[in-house]
């Protein structure tokens, strides 16, 4: 017999309520095979983080109840220098079946109450690139938390959920930028017949300029040539964290004088915040799916890879 759902998430990124209200038409039990709706944790802080803060430690202390935790520092290609590239599509299906899910689960990914929106949107950015069919991003788990929503606390049960038979996927390469192209576009900036492409840099402003450090020792900062600097800061709410509405980003946008018709490359420090730029691109209706990508080494990669005598770092007040 078909299984039904009654799933109301439509947008790609969802609010409490909604994820309240479909979580409660989708009740799970252990002898239904139907999809399931999946709150995945994707908390992560930066190495400087001051109060040496861990993802699971604070998936422990706080969760959404039945909630699943994926590690952005084991789920990565462990053989690359740079800390979070993406990892192959062999790895990547043994993290899903070790978490128990399925391939047809709707996946919604939250961030820490923390920090707000953060690191989400790229394990969201990365189940797209390996096509995970159903994938949103929660905005965001401190709304949940101030607006009464359930949660838990302490350890999962390692048998809390069996192993799946998720399949080993093929990756998008249309939606990923590697160095040896990103060069290129920055060598071709400002020159004659040049494509135009936006490259969108979600680092700190003083990072971007090159008046702060970076959180990596020894790592220069600066920024890639023609890049425009887009705090992720910029595009959150400052009280509650959470993605600013679309049209709200509309307008940081278009005061950045982006292009929404041209191609766009989001950037960061080590890929992570350059998916909340690619997110919030795709809530303010700039570009699509197919014209907006994002650069999976970012500047960590970028800086331990070129010089400034090169002129491929520039700084700037």
């Amino acid at each position: 017999m078909a299984h039904s759902r009654n799933i109301s998430l439509q947008s790609y990124i969802v609010t409490p309520k909604e994820l309240s209200n479909a979580l409660t038409k989708n009740i799970p039990t252990r002898v239904s095979t139907a999809p399931r709706i999946i709150p995945l944790c994707a908390s992560w802080f930066l190495p400087n983080d001051p109060q040496h803060r861990t993802g699971l430690q604070v998936f422990k202390e706080k969760r959404i109840p039945s909630a699943r935790f994926f590690d952005l520092d084991a789920v990565k290609d462990h053989d690359s220098p740079y800390p979070h590239m993406l990892p192959t599509a062999e790895v990547f299906a043994k993290s899903m079946r070790n978490l128990g899910i399925h391939i047809d689960d709707t996946l919604v990914v939250y961030d820490s109450h923390e920090l707000g929106i953060f690191s989400a949107p790229r394990v969201g950015w990365t189940l797209k690139v390996f096509g995970h069919p159903e994938v949103h991003v929660l905005n965001n788990f401190r709304l949940w938390v101030e607006q009464g929503y359930p949660t838990e606390s302490g350890n999962v049960p390692t048998t809390a959920e069996p192993h799946t038979d998720y399949p080993i996927p093929s990756i998008n390469p249309g939606t990923v930028v590697h160095f040896a192209e990103m060069k290129e576009i920055a060598k071709d900036y400002g020159k004659e017949g040049a494509e135009g492409i936006q490259v969108l840099d979600a680092r700190s402003r003083g990072r971007w300029a090159g008046t702060e450090p970076e959180p990596r020792p020894g790592l220069s900062s600066g920024h890639i040539p023609g890049s425009i600097s887009v705090p992720v800061s910029d595009l959150l709410d400052p009280k509650t964290g959470a993605l600013l509405s679309g049209e709200e980003l509309q307008k940081v946008f278009e005061k950045k004088d982006i292009d929404p018709q041209k191609p766009i490359v989001s950037s960061c420090g080590t890929g992570v915040t350059a998916a909340v730029i690619d997110a919030a691109l795709g809530e303010a209706g700039f570009g699509t799916p197919q014209t907006r990508r994002l650069y999976d080494g970012s500047w960590t990669e970028w800086a331990q890879r070129v010089t400034e005598s090169q002129g491929l770092i520039q700084k700037s007040s």
